[in-house]
């Protein structure tokens, strides 16, 4: 069993060593196991050639620790154009955060 997780994990996607998971048009970054994570919901798409790509995504810092009302939860919030945008300002914001 334990080498299934530890396996799966060498293939999880990452951006700048934190991983990212993604359900519909939401996308979790960072590990569940740390203070915070960025959830990035993406608001709008528009299509270029033959794909559809992000192009108003909603980025928010939360803090992890469930006993908390999901309200107070959210640290940070910003709307940004673009999938990058979005997560350039997330990981900029958890490394932030994690110096304080």
């Amino acid at each position: 069993m334990s080498e299934k997780k530890s396996n799966s994990k060498k293939h999880m996607l990452t951006y700048k060593g934190k991983p990212i998971v993604r359900n519909g048009n939401t996308i979790y970054y960072g590990d569940m196991s740390d203070d915070y994570v960025a959830m990035l919901q993406i608001l709008s798409t528009k299509q270029f050639n033959d794909i559809e790509m992000a192009n108003k995504v909603s980025v928010q810092i939360i803090a992890t620790n469930t006993e908390l009302k999901l309200k107070d939860r959210i640290i940070k919030k910003t709307e940004k154009n673009g999938l990058y945008e979005a997560i350039n300002i997330a990981s900029i914001w958890l490394e932030r955060i994690s110096e304080e």
